[in-house]
């Protein structure tokens, strides 16, 4: 199987989908003639013109409000955001409009658009540019909020998003568009709305998503080689739909849980989770649910000083041995 990088996988799916349907564009700022301020798209403008592939203005607003009303009449626009933290200047189209025009219209009106970029902090780009908001964007009956972690991911979430007949909001991460994987040639498809165990384990399960894959898995690692613990780590891929079903299936094995997420800790992703696990799961708890988040305080802007404010292998292994004390 292949072995490429995740910013390839996006593209491959980019290219395969608007290869397919007639009706998928790329939009955004840089995404034609610079290749991508990512070089995401690069090379697409070049292979699919400027028709399918749509540099904007900068105007979050404007051309995100373009594409909703595009997805209105059968248009499957994909539109590049440079970062998520931009997604507040249309909050309105976004979360006001594209996520209810369906409920609105009793089911007559669909709003197939992506809406995907990078939502991470760690590039030291300041606390303007460094949000993970898909705790807001998930707060909102109508979407869908997905955040892969690993290139094979990366691509079949892509293209059933872009499939999918509601807003998908996708959520990348600068730090992973240089990861490799495996990703085959072919064509395949992950449904949205299921979770995925990375690893098998008996003693402890961590529930995770995004960059924050990478970390419990290395922190796995290290549990295992030099505590002969067995940690089961289950990436989301999909905050909402979400997956509670594999959840509530690895607590039952395990016992005890560690969520790891790079949100700040009030109202989290985290939050909603452990409210659900404690809810339909509670006498399978053999100690309290702990959670791994960002420290509580915009994104600091010294290097050195971002990377323990971020969830590391360091910060996850110490919180693991905390659930097993």
């Amino acid at each position: 199987m292949p072995i490429i990088t995740y910013r390839e996988a996006v593209r491959h799916a980019l290219a395969e989908e608007i290869e397919r349907d007639e009706n998928v564009v790329l939009l955004g700022e840089e995404v034609g003639q610079f290749n991508g301020s990512y070089k995401v798209s690069e090379g697409l403008l070049e292979k699919y013109g400027p028709k399918r592939i749509v540099d904007t203005p900068i105007s979050e607003a404007g051309f995100i409000g373009m594409g909703i009303g595009a997805s209105m009449l059968g248009v499957r626009p994909v539109m590049e955001l440079m970062f998520w933290s931009f997604y507040s200047v249309a909050f309105d189209q976004i979360l006001n409009n594209a996520a209810n025009v369906r409920y609105m219209s009793g089911g007559l009106i669909n709003c197939p658009i992506v809406i995907r970029g990078p939502a991470n902090g760690g590039t030291n780009v300041g606390a303007t540019h460094s949000h993970t908001p898909e705790n807001v964007l998930a707060n909102h009956p109508g979407v869908k909020v997905v955040v892969p972690a690993t290139p094979y991911d990366a691509k079949g979430l892509l293209k059933s998003a872009i499939r999918d007949n509601d807003p998908v909001f996708f959520l990348e991460n600068t730090m992973l568009y240089g990861e490799k994987g495996e990703v085959p040639d072919g064509e395949y498809l992950i449904p949205l709305g299921q979770a995925d165990v990375k690893r098998e384990g008996t003693d402890l399960t961590i529930v995770t998503y995004g960059r924050c894959v990478l970390h419990s898995l290395k922190a796995a690692e290290i549990l295992e080689k030099e505590h002969e613990i067995s940690v089961e780590v289950v990436d989301l891929r999909s905050i909402r739909p979400l997956d509670i079903d594999t959840v509530l299936a690895s607590v039952a094995k395990t016992h005890r849980v560690l969520i790891v997420e790079e949100q700040k800790p009030f109202a989290s992703v985290a939050t909603q989770l452990t409210y659900m696990i404690q809810s339909e799961a509670f006498d399978e708890l053999d100690a309290p649910i702990k959670r791994l988040s960002t420290v509580d305080a915009p994104a600091i802007y010294s290097p050195p000083v971002e990377i323990e404010q971020l969830p590391n292998p360091q910060r996850v292994l110490k919180a693991a041995l905390e659930v097993l004390a």
